[in-house]
């Protein structure tokens, strides 16, 4: 049912499309320029673009004001649905792990599974433990907790930034159970299932380079050639748990499942395989007394001794093996994992339920088709399967009323913000599309080409590295990277799933992921020098990209079919 009259959308308003172009580029050009350049909190910012977007939509593209109005809040309500309600129940789940502790012994669990050779350290901590920190919270908590570990077992902590930073390339697109992609797939009409497959797909490419970049960063050369078979193992155990998932069960839990592969392949790997000489941080060797068995131990309270000669001094100290403490401290996580798998493989119609669609409709300049701008109620939707998992975990940590009552306020404190932005993102991009801005920026750029498909991946990157958020940046630039992709005759998924990845390795000099990320270090308000330190290696990470990119257009473009 639509809630306002269908209105035809005019491609190029005035006649000049070099013009029209530029007012499309208008709510794009002030969002980025309030967060990066005057540092506006992000719902501010979205708030003012809002502002600026709809008298945009009404006095240069016609649109009519009732459905306008219809479309932002419509775009509002979905975003607070199909994200917040996603995002909001995994921080909850998160923050009542820390709350309870629980947390904090699995953080003690993973550090000393790993050997006293900082690569394997980094490898499973930065690489395998950041992953299952980015599938679940996302918003910069895997920088913020992992940092302070890695400089306890004896990396320089402006160092231990870039390798947490670059550890968590791979899994943004699936971050905070699967948000970007659901944004993605909610502003352009494309199926979830198909974005999920595609996007994992490019992942599944771009995780082989990172374990050879993080092993390179903290023993350099020799260090990562003696390594070769832990960079291999790493990246391949990941793939083999992100891409099935990835492929055939959606986008909630990519992620979960890589970093769960990923670490118990690297744990079992390491008992059986050691490197030739044992080595920390840049490079140097490690007295045998230091190197043998077990895993470096945290002590003070979580906090590690200060490094000795490269290394943390507790490190040599060895916890003896607790039988089943590895089942206990995975638990939640495997609950996690088994719930939303349920609840919303392909095998389930909980998450297609619908309650409730309101939607407004607008004739498409490109298509000559009625596009609608809908809002669809599922109560059953994959948030609701997240929020059935934290009751399932309370029941297996028993926490008490005033630990689940800190959990909440702790939780709002963190994301009240975010919230916002939900709503206000999501409004803003069903504007952008039911005007037919979307559509009249999307066929200027298709001037350039088919060769757009490099630029794809360079447009997640900047909306990612100025706005700091996967998400936005999907629901800013999805719906124009789709309809360029259309008018170019490109496969349909190829655009907006560069699009996301592009912005998987933009994160590293994001200002606001980086101002999250360094919450734990000595960086706090020096979130510039960070970004210059991230800089070189996030351009060697999108030049990879671009390289991927034509790989699928020009080799493997059926990838990115339907």
């Amino acid at each position: 049912m639509y809630h306002a009259a269908v209105f035809t959308q005019t491609l190029v308003p005035g006649g000049s499309l070099l013009v029209i172009m530029l007012w499309a580029l208008v709510p794009l050009a002030a969002l980025l320029f309030l967060l990066a350049a005057l540092r506006t909190s992000a719902w501010l910012a979205t708030l003012i673009v809002s502002a600026i977007s709809i008298p945009l939509a009404i006095f240069v593209w016609g649109s009519p004001t009732n459905g306008t109005l219809h479309a932002y809040l419509y775009g509002g309500l979905q975003g607070v649905w199909s994200i917040d309600w996603i995002t909001f129940w995994g921080l909850i789940i998160f923050n009542t792990l820390v709350v309870t502790g629980d947390f904090e012994r699995f953080k003690q669990w993973m550090v000393r599974q790993a050997t006293a050779d900082v690569r394997i350290q980094t490898i499973m901590l930065a690489w395998a433990f950041g992953a299952l920190l980015e599938g679940l919270v996302g918003f910069g908590y895997p920088w913020a907790v992992v940092v302070p570990i890695l400089v306890g077992l004896g990396i320089v902590d402006l160092d231990a930034i870039r390798v947490a930073a670059l550890a968590n390339n791979a899994p943004v697109s699936y971050g905070a159970l699967g948000a970007p992609i659901i944004a993605l797939a909610a502003v352009t009409g494309l199926p979830l299932m198909a974005l999920s497959a595609s996007v994992g797909h490019i992942v599944a490419v771009l995780a082989i380079l990172p374990p050879w970049v993080l092993i390179y960063l903290v023993t350099d050369w020799q260090g990562m050639i003696e390594a070769w078979p832990l960079a291999i193992v790493a990246s391949a155990s990941y793939i083999a748990g992100q891409w099935p998932v990835a492929q055939y069960l959606g986008p909630y839990l990519p992620d979960l499942s890589g970093a769960l592969v990923s670490f118990w392949v690297l744990f079992v790997f390491v008992k059986y395989w050691k490197p030739a000489t044992i080595r920390g941080f840049g490079g140097a060797p490690l007295a045998a007394a230091g190197a043998g068995g077990g895993g470096a131990v945290l002590m003070n309270g979580g906090m590690p001794d200060a490094p000795v000669g490269g290394r943390s001094a507790a490190s040599v100290a060895v916890a003896p093996p607790v039988a089943g403490e590895g089942l206990k401290v995975w638990l939640p996580y495997i609950v996690l994992i088994a719930v939303v798998v349920a609840w919303t493989g392909p095998w389930s119609h909980l998450p297609g339920i619908s309650m409730l669609k309101l939607q407004v409709g607008a004739i498409s300049s490109v298509t000559h088709q009625i596009s609608s701008s809908t809002f669809n109620f599922t109560p059953l939707s994959g948030g609701t399967s997240i929020l059935a998992s934290w009751l399932l975990i309370l029941l297996m940590l028993r926490p008490s009323a005033r630990d689940i009552q800190t959990v909440f306020a702790k939780t709002f404190h963190q994301m009240w913000g975010a919230l916002l932005v939900g709503f206000f993102i999501f409004g803003v991009a069903y504007v952008f599309v039911y005007a037919g801005m979307a559509n009249s920026l999307a066929y200027a750029l298709s001037k350039i080409g088919p060769w757009f498909v490099v630029l794809a991946p360079i447009l997640g990157w900047i909306g990612v590295a100025l706005s700091g958020s996967n998400t936005s940046t999907n629901a800013m630039f999805g719906p124009v990277q789709a309809v360029t992709g259309g008018l170019l005759k490109l496969p349909v998924l190829l655009l907006p799933s560069f699009n996301s990845v592009g912005a998987e390795v933009g994160k590293p000099i994001a200002p606001q992921t980086a101002s999250i990320g360094v919450a734990t270090s000595r960086f706090v308000r020096s979130e510039g020098q960070v970004i210059r330190h991230n800089m070189g290696w996030t351009f060697i990470m999108l030049g990879y990209l671009i390289l991927i990119s034509l790989l699928f257009y020009l080799v493997f473009p059926g990838a990115m079919a339907l």
